[in-house]
């Protein structure tokens, strides 16, 4: 079985590694906060000095990163540890970064004789915990095929999507449809508490019917206790929801619904509550709510889908 190197143990990536680790994988593993890593370590991983021994000890090298500039530095990019760090070995990166990114440094890995897998994946904190995650692979046929049983311990499915950056942009794709719909259920949460509704029963009825969703009912509950621990944290959704605007405008494509969603996190992130789960994002809505300073609501909504009066005065 080939030793397997994991980078990043964040909120996602601890799940991850330690499904690895309870799975038998040989692993070795690297975090810049090193006690992210004892959970991992306690089910049977090795601790690594540094991102330069993790490559040096394994053939599979996963990175869960924040950010490009992450990547950049435990790559060792734009330095000659790079060709040392890469050459031979499969680099599974599977953090969500901006398309072109990936698509550049496919060509580099690849050009300094390394193989590389794209693998955003599907799923929060909770189904990485429960090996529930779904994985997006795009690469090579050779490498995903040498990566694939690596991720099973991780994924409850795993789709390959073509070339590199295919699996990206899907990713983009369905994080568009999971940020408009938790949106969607704050929004009528926000709704119902502003009409003195019950929010219990409007969880209970939602579940009972065919809009019911693990999502739906994770976040639901979390709007009626109004306890947002977090599972995907507003400032990563915002970031997600910036890259997806970005391929968006890069095509031209009209993405009304992830405009407003933008305006929203942003909003909440301004608010104070870049670490809450994304459900948070209702604080954004109770705040243009108290913000309202037209107090007349037409009786009717503009038949042209234009602004309202009431909404002329909403903060945006």
């Amino acid at each position: 079985m080939d030793t397997v190197g994991f980078i990043g143990l964040g909120v996602m990536g601890q799940p991850m590694a330690l499904n690895l680790a309870r799975a038998g994988t040989p692993l070795v593993v690297w975090n810049r906060t090193a006690s992210r890593c004892d959970p991992v370590l306690a089910a049977g991983a090795q601790l690594t000095g540094g991102p330069g021994e993790v490559f040096e000890r394994a053939d599979v090298v996963f990175l869960m990163l924040a950010d490009e500039q992450a990547v950049d530095a435990v790559l060792g990019r734009g330095t000659r540890d790079f060709t040392t760090r890469v050459r031979g070995r499969i680099l599974v990166q599977m953090g969500t970064f901006a398309a072109q990114y990936s698509r550049d440094l496919a060509d580099e890995v690849m050009a300094t004789g390394g193989s590389y897998v794209e693998a955003p994946v599907s799923g929060s904190r909770g189904p990485a915990e429960a090996g529930r995650l779904i994985a997006m692979l795009a690469g090579s046929d050779a490498a995903i095929e040498r990566v694939r049983p690596l991720l099973a311990p991780l994924c409850a499915e795993v789709v390959t999507c073509g070339e590199v950056p295919s699996a990206l942009v899907m990713k983009f794709a369905v994080n568009l449809f999971l940020i408009t719909m938790v949106t969607g259920l704050a929004e009528a949460f926000h709704f119902a508490e502003e009409h003195g509704v019950d929010p219990g029963l409007l969880e209970q009825i939602l579940d009972a019917g065919p809009m019911a969703s693990l999502v739906s009912r994770t976040k639901a509950d979390k709007l009626v206790r109004d306890d947002f621990e977090v599972q995907a944290a507003i400032v990563d959704v915002l970031k997600n929801n910036r890259l997806i605007a970005a391929a968006a405008r890069s095509r031209g494509t009209a993405s009304p619904l992830l405009d407003a969603c933008h305006a929203l996190y942003a909003e909440t992130l301004a608010l104070g509550y870049a670490n809450a789960d994304m459900a948070g994002v209702i604080y954004a809505l109770r705040t243009r709510t108290r913000s309202v300073s037209v107090t007349r609501f037409d009786e009717n909504p503009p038949a042209d889908g234009g602004p309202s009066d009431a909404s002329k005065g909403s903060r945006r």
